[in-house]
């Protein structure tokens, strides 16, 4: 049509035309108007034939790379593109935990190996290399003002270390936050495992926030990630949750380049890149997750890392994997972290963000998702923290014509003597994970801005349907939420009483 709306125009002469002239004009435009119709028309056709032919060809791709596949039977097939390495490794996960001392449960509730027990594992498997990401150590009782004797676990995983270096001269990298004095646990082992030690300063790589990850690296084949710092009371004293993963390069050695990153700022005048060299870069991530088997079962798994401006060319931003579990998620999101602002909280001045908190509400309202909080109240709790819990655990009610289904309770972790009552900063559930439904997620960062803005941490993702096998990690972490959730240390927040309390950074 616009080819022959074109051609009028051109049909048309000017009124200062020679008489003479008006019949040659007339004949020449009516040839170039029936010229372009016939032109317009022959384009017309070659185009619908390309596109005919494009359209029979990705068909016939569809129709024998899907239908014609081995694959057909499973109840989701991605085009192959999307679904990531396949690993053959022989993946072994155990979970983890740090209960404190005195802090029990009901005959036949899950209980798995102590966190202790896996750093130990773990060092004992160690050839080569040791590789640790840190926020801060405090292993020695006599770190800490107050003494209890409980510290022994962190003692005996310090004295492993250096006897790691020292006598079996496994090579020992440390990246840790700047700390505000001296850290006299990694200068020994400087000086007396040969330990290679890089300092984070976040304030002059980022403006603001520290390295909060928690990461043990063994040989680029076995390690741990969690909750848990390197600390004493890690052990003994705050209850962790992490995994422990061994015989699995194909995981590690991209945990590795998590570490390398770390290794990489934290050498003295670096500033982090605008680009990253393509060695840091992943291609396991949420939209091509590693086929894996852990424990003998199917699942599918990747790293996250944050804050954005660490996360090389295909690595998953940890924020946005913690919204894709919550919006992959059909039945169920439940949530246990020590912290949950919809605020930043150490940042000035402290902003509105409310990306986890929308993403909960969207589940519970849009799709009817039951999403339960286990929320962490100990003697550094912020006051305004149960105002914006609060603020969703009313949202269950159907008095206001609202039919959702969340609740929040506060997980309490009690000083059973007085000893227990003078440890600072002890006595708290310290975990950091989410189990939907469909995925296991662990972590390293409480659930507020700064930890995803500005602070460096990482999560493990893994990707397990329904199922009863004992192997089935993400049913073992939903087990160990049920079994807090029921306990005596977890009260409803409508039925808690708050206190006035401030807030340290653990």
């Amino acid at each position: 049509m616009k080819c022959q709306q074109r051609a009028d125009v051109h049909g048309k002469t000017k009124t200062s035309v020679m008489e003479s002239d008006k019949e040659i004009l007339v004949e020449y435009h009516q040839k170039y108007a029936a010229a372009k119709k016939r032109t317009c028309i022959l384009v017309t056709a070659i185009v619908t034939a390309i596109v005919l032919i494009v359209t029979a060809v990705c068909t016939l791709g569809v129709y024998f790379g899907v239908y014609y596949s081995p694959e057909n039977d499973k109840a989701s097939i991605k085009p192959k593109s999307l679904m990531g390495q396949s690993c053959s490794d022989p993946c072994i996960l155990n979970l983890v935990e740090s209960i404190p001392d005195n802090l029990t449960f009901v005959k036949g509730a899950p209980l798995h190996s102590s966190t202790y027990e896996g750093i130990m594992s773990l060092m004992a498997n160690a050839k080569e290399t040791i590789e640790i990401a840190s926020y801060y150590w405090t292993l020695n009782g006599q770190d800490l003002p107050f003494h209890d004797n409980s510290s022994w676990e962190g003692e005996s995983i310090l004295e492993t270390l250096i006897s790691s270096g020292r006598d079996k001269k496994i090579k020992i990298k440390i990246v840790q936050n700047k700390p505000k004095g001296r850290n006299n646990n990694t200068e020994a082992l400087a000086k007396y495992a040969g330990a290679e030690v890089r300092t984070l300063d976040f304030d002059k790589l980022l403006g603001n926030g520290i390295i909060h990850t928690k990461m043990w690296l063994i040989d680029r084949k076995h390690f741990y990630v969690g909750s848990a710092n390197l600390d004493w009371r890690s052990y003994t004293q705050v209850k962790e949750l992490g995994a422990v993963i061994y015989n699995c390069p194909c995981m590690a050695k991209d945990m590795g380049k998590l570490f390398d990153v770390y290794w990489y700022l934290g050498v003295p005048g670096t500033t982090v890149p605008s680009s990253w060299p393509s060695s840091y870069s992943t291609d396991i991530n949420s939209n091509t997750s590693m086929q894996i088997q852990y424990n003998g079962t199917a699942a599918t798994t990747y790293l996250s890392s944050s804050p954005p401006p660490f996360c090389p060319n295909g690595r998953t931003v940890d924020i946005d994997a913690i919204v894709d579990v919550i919006h992959k998620a059909d039945k169920f999101v439940y949530i246990a972290v020590m912290d949950y602002f919809p605020t930043t909280q150490f940042s000035r001045p402290r902003k509105y963000w409310p990306v986890i908190d929308d993403a909960l509400r969207r589940a519970a309202f849009d799709r009817r998702i039951s999403v339960k909080l286990l929320i962490s109240y100990w003697n550094n709790t912020w006051a305004e923290m149960p105002l914006y819990l609060k603020s969703l655990n009313v949202l269950k009610y159907s008095d206001y014509g609202v039919h959702t289904n969340i609740e929040v309770r506060m997980f309490v972790v009690p000083a059973f003597t007085e000893s227990q009552r003078k440890i600072p900063f002890a006595r708290v559930n310290h975990n950091k994970y989410m189990v939907t439904d469909k995925t296991a997620y662990i972590g390293t960062s409480n659930w507020s801005g700064d930890y995803f803005i500005d602070t460096g941490g990482i999560g493990l993702i893994v990707n397990q349907n329904v199922t009863a096998e004992p192997g089935n990690v993400r049913k073992q972490l939903e087990d160990i939420f049920y079994r807090d959730w029921d306990s005596q240390y977890s009260t409803n927040i409508d039925h808690f009483n708050f206190t006035t309390k401030g807030h340290t950074e653990l």
